[in-house]
């Protein structure tokens, strides 16, 4: 019996889907029958089952689908995605492709003039801020406390500016220990070991060592502490004395009187502090013509090049016993090594390291001892002159001296007056010293 609707049978249902069939159709795809039985294959389709290079069509009434060879077809549907654009590739907004208004546009190219004038600016800023710092750090270590306006009777003012330079035996803050490893005693009092005038002009500076042993007379001065007017007694002593019995101002007075020299300036340095500035700056290579020893500031050098440290330089510039010439080849001496240790302060590897730097000059302002009116461009101005002398640039010399009376020191009237009267006029020194 036959049951299936009239006009269907086994043969001609068609290819059958499903498990066991051979029809190419997928399941999903397949097309409800019409359970009205229809008339055969319509003219230019092939029966269902007969192979050929494309699907069967779905069934009568289904129209043509549309191809995708070379993208095309869909054209509504694929709406971009064949072309890349929906992923920005190819399309505008894309890499090769017109910029799309809300799209990300290609990188500027670096403005290199504008970060080189922000890094320059950077650079000018962070050096005027450190300038300004370090003057200011710098300025208030100096110990400003000579006062020059306590000394009477002053000569005038001339050309250029002369410093007047002081070593002390002074002891401040030196611990026992510290005194034996210098060599330096415990003597009550102060005194002055070195004394030099720098005149810094414009012909030329020039440095002159004033001997300790020198013969002078004490003018009448004014107490630096009481205020008391101390009359002129005639007495002439050694010039180390004046300042032994009330410091720098009769110091300065006393020079004054016996020259005629007006001092702008004092600057002093105790022993401590010169050691300190010694090893703060690595040393002071020096090249010595020849060997000497000396129990009293404990010196020992062998001749030759060698570096000095701190407790070296100090017996090196105190030595006066191991001398046949004692205090005037110890001048000679303290001018050679001043000028070393300017040399080596002024160092590109001492100025540009601030590791070396600062405790260089925090050591040397720290041991200074300076007057009122003294600023750091004094004492700069005083610094590179010494650095100029010991580059040749100017002259280094001791004071003329005549002969000696009494173990002391004469000056040669005559030349000490042609020399301050170069100096007063600022003009190029002709008087060579001892």
């Amino acid at each position: 019996m036959n049951d299936w609707p009239q006009g269907w049978s086994d043969d001609n249902r068609g290819p059958r889907y499903g498990r066991g069939s051979g029809g190419a159709q997928p399941e999903g795809a397949r097309v409800m029958r019409q359970v009205q039985r229809g008339p055969g294959v319509p003219p230019g389709q092939r029966p269902y089952g007969t192979p050929g290079p494309s699907a069967p069509p779905y069934g009568a009434g289904v129209p043509q689908q549309p191809s995708y060879v070379d993208g095309q077809g869909y054209d509504d549907y694929d709406s971009g995605y064949n072309t890349g654009q929906v992923y920005g590739g190819g399309g505008p907004g894309g890499p090769g492709g017109p910029e799309e208004p809300y799209g990300r546009g290609p990188r500027p190219a670096p403005n290199w003039r504008r970060r080189i004038k922000l890094t320059a600016l950077t650079l000018v800023t962070v050096l005027i801020v450190t300038s300004v710092a370090t003057y200011f750090w710098a300025d208030s270590k100096l110990n400003r406390d000579v006062d020059l306006s306590k000394v009477i009777d002053r000569p005038e003012t001339g050309e250029g500016t002369n410093y007047l330079i002081v070593g002390s035996d002074s002891r401040k803050g030196m611990t026992a220990e510290d005194k034996k490893k210098l060599h330096t005693g415990s003597a009550q009092g102060q005194r002055t070991d070195s004394m030099m005038i720098l005149h810094v002009g414009s012909n030329g500076d020039t440095l002159i060592s004033l001997p300790r042993d020198s013969d002078v007379a004490i003018p009448s001065y004014k107490g630096s502490t009481s205020g008391k007017v101390y009359a002129n007694q005639g007495r002439h002593t050694k010039l180390n004395a004046a300042y032994a019995e009330d410091g720098p101002t009769l110091l300065v007075r006393t020079i004054e009187f016996n020259t005629g020299l007006h001092i702008d300036h004092y600057v002093e340095i105790g022993f401590g502090g010169f050691a300190k500035i010694v090893d703060a700056v690595g040393g002071v290579e020096m090249n010595l013509d020849q060997g000497f020893k000396d129990k009293w500031s404990g010196a020992d050098f062998k001749a030759g090049k060698q570096t000095l440290n701190g407790e070296q330089a100090l017996a090196f510039v105190r030595t006066r016993h191991a001398f046949a010439a004692s205090d005037l080849q110890r001048t000679k001496n303290q001018q050679k090594f001043l000028a070393a240790l300017a040399h080596q302060v002024a160092t590109p590897s001492t100025v540009l390291n601030p590791f070396k730097f600062y405790p260089t000059m925090g050591a040397g302002l720290d041991s200074l001892t300076v007057d009122k009116d003294m600023s750091l461009w004094d004492l700069a101005s005083m610094f590179w002159a010494m650095k100029g002398v010991s580059s040749g640039d100017g002259k280094s010399m001791n004071m003329p001296i005549s002969g000696s009376s009494g173990g002391n020191l004469v000056w040669d009237k005559a030349k000490v007056k042609t020399l301050v009267d170069e100096l007063k006029n600022d003009e190029t020194v002709t008087v060579s010293g001892n």
